[in-house]
């Protein structure tokens, strides 16, 4: 097992516990993604920060800086009906890659919210 396969089920617990919230992550907005697997079509429930514009959420699929795609970004790219959890809310959505400007525009204003991700 992985160190994020550890980790990933501690901060989901701590999540649901606190509406939404996770200690490691303060103030930033954190999401459940619930995905499809691509080769396994098992559901996969993956936390990450995500970025709040209107009624959009916005995350992004960095890997922590690998020169990989993560597991769940090929999970929405093959199946983009997705569930997610906001605070206490679950509600379905339909997942879309940004490419191109709108890609470099909100990686743009995360990164002024959260520096780390300029090393992703």
């Amino acid at each position: 097992m992985s160190e994020m396969e550890d980790f990933n089920p501690q901060i989901i617990e701590e999540f649901r516990a606190n509406h939404g919230r996770v200690a490691a992550f303060g103030d930033a907005p954190m999401v459940i993604l619930h995905t499809t697997g691509a080769k396994s079509g098992r559901e996969r429930e993956t936390p990450l920060v995500a970025q709040v514009e209107g009624d959009n959420l916005i995350v992004f699929g960095s890997k922590a800086g690998a020169t990989t795609h993560p597991d769940w970004y090929h999970n929405l790219v093959a199946h983009p009906e997705v569930t997610v959890e906001y605070g206490d809310d679950s509600f379905a959505a339909q997942a879309v890659v940004l490419r191109g400007d709108d890609r470099e525009t909100r990686l743009t204003a995360q990164i002024e919210v959260m520096p780390q991700f300029a090393d992703y």
